[in-house]
């Protein structure tokens, strides 16, 4: 049965559109001192169970691949239909200590917001 409903979401996947995230949320993000924190809040309710199905730990960790040493947490917050991750060793040590230009993790928001999901075709953005 776990296999089946394996096959199935894949076959969702293949026939789904893929929409950058910035279509279905807006983010903030900042820094406590090499982890970065950004939290991902739905513009709709309905878009909430998509982003918790989608925006998965595996999927941030591998679009941010590079530019983070540790490990992605996620949190859910579902009275606020939101997600928040956490990227530990993201900001080089973080704040009067790191070399990088972004110490705070500020524009991290935005860059997760370029990330692209896949969207069922008749799912409504917008």
């Amino acid at each position: 049965m776990a296999t089946t409903r394996k096959r199935s979401a894949k076959l969702a996947r293949r026939s789904a559109k893929r929409v950058a995230l910035v279509h279905l949320a807006h983010a903030r993000s900042g820094d406590k001192g090499d982890t970065a924190n950004i939290g991902l809040i739905a513009l709709k309710p309905e878009y909430y169970p998509l982003l918790q199905r989608e925006v998965t730990v595996a999927r941030v960790a591998r679009h941010f691949r590079g530019l983070i040493k540790g490990k992605v947490v996620r949190y859910e917050l579902a009275n606020l239909n939101a997600l928040n991750f956490l990227l530990h060793e993201a900001l080089g040590k973080g704040g009067t200590l790191s070399l990088k230009t972004d110490a705070q993790g500020k524009v991290l928001s935005t860059a997760l917001l370029r990330m692209e999901i896949p969207v069922p075709r008749g799912f409504r953005v917008g």
